[in-house]
This record gives C-alpha cells, sequence and structure tokens, in this order.
C-alpha cells in the first residue's frame, strides 16, 4: 500500500458515509410528500419481511399526499397495516385497491423534534468521518513503521487525511443545517 492508496481509500470510505448521510436525511419526513419516505416499511409478503418498494408502487399524487397501488388485491390490507404500524405518524386510507397517505401537518413540537433527528444523524456521520481519519492515520503510521514512506511523507499524508476530514465534515454541516432549514419552515 502507498501514500495516494491510503488517501484514496480514506476518501471514498469518507463519500460512502456522506452518502449513507444523505440517504438517512431523505427519510426524516418535512411537510412535503416523497415516495422515499416509505422505503423503509417493511411488510409482511407470504411470510417474509421485504420493502414496500417491492410489493408495490409507490408515486407522490400530490405536494401531501402518497398514493400505494399494491401489484396484488390480497397485499392490500398488509401494506396499509405496515404503514400505520411504521411508527411514520401515518394514516393511510384504502380506497378500493388504492392505500392514499396524506401527510398530516407537523406540529411546532415535531418539527423540533425531526431536527433533533437530523442532528443526531450528522454527528453519527461526523463520528464514522473522524473513526476513518483515525483509521487512514494508522495506515500511515503503519507504512512509516515498515520504512514504506519517509516522516515528511508521512506528516503530508496525515495533513492530507486532516484537509479531507475537514472538507466532509462542512460538507456535513451544511446538510445537515440545510435539512434543519427544511424541517423548521413552516
Amino acid at each position: 500500500m502507498s501514500l495516494s492508496n491510503v488517501k484514496s481509500s480514506t476518501e471514498q470510505k469518507m463519500n460512502k458515509s456522506l452518502e449513507s448521510l444523505k440517504v438517512a436525511l431523505s427519510k426524516i419526513r418535512t411537510g412535503r410528500a416523497h415516495s422515499g419516505l416509505l422505503d423503509h416499511v417493511q411488510v409482511d409478503y407470504y411470510g417474509s419481511l421485504v420493502p414496500i418498494n417491492q410489493v408495490a408502487n409507490v408515486a407522490v399524487m400530490d405536494a401531501r399526499t402518497l398514493s400505494v397501488q399494491a401489484w396484488e388485491k390480497k397485499m392490500v390490507l398488509v401494506i396499509d397495516k405496515a404503514i400505520r404500524e411504521a411508527d411514520l405518524g401515518l394514516n393511510p386510507v384504502t380506497v378500493g385497491e388504492l392505500i392514499r397517505v396524506p401527510m398530516p401537518p407537523l406540529s411546532e413540537e415535531r418539527r423540533k423534534e425531526l431536527a433533533k433527528v437530523a442532528r443526531v444523524e450528522g454527528e453519527q456521520a461526523k463520528v464514522a468521518v473522524r473513526n476513518l481519519r483515525r483509521d487512514g492515520n494508522e495506515q500511515l503510521k503503519k507504512l512509516l513503521k515498515d520504512k514504506a514512506i519517509s516522516e515528511d511523507d508521512d506528516r503530508r499524508g496525515q495533513d492530507d487525511v486532516q484537509k479531507l476530514t475537514d472538507r466532509h465534515i462542512a460538507e456535513i454541516d451544511k446538510l445537515i443545517s440545510a435539512k434543519e432549514q427544511e424541517i423548521l419552515t413552516v
């Protein structure tokens, strides 16, 4: 392993942490309906739990309503029950084979709770990035110990890993503040 390998692998891992944060933030509900809101809802499909998008089409009807169209008639009630039990605060309405999921307006208290959840997600992402910084620095120290790089290269590598860390943490802060603005805007 070389100095450039350590930097590139550390950067790739930090980018993955950033992507997982974006996915987690997309699941946090704002006032608007979006199909990703139900992505983590698990439906009992003949004895095994599967994501809702594997048994139904989830679409946005309007700014405050989702529609869920089950692929099988007998799955309608199971999907309805799964959405109710997902602890999202949603109350689906079944009309024939179509399930409408209206988004209730968020209270001020609920908005603040969701903002806290977003901050917690951001903090977890920062911890992950800092752990990756530590791992990268340990790899550099190992290369130095094995005499694969010089002390100057080790120092330069640690500075580069720190710059990567600072850049990713700034990006995380930006994502979190944007999500908080989105949540708290009435």
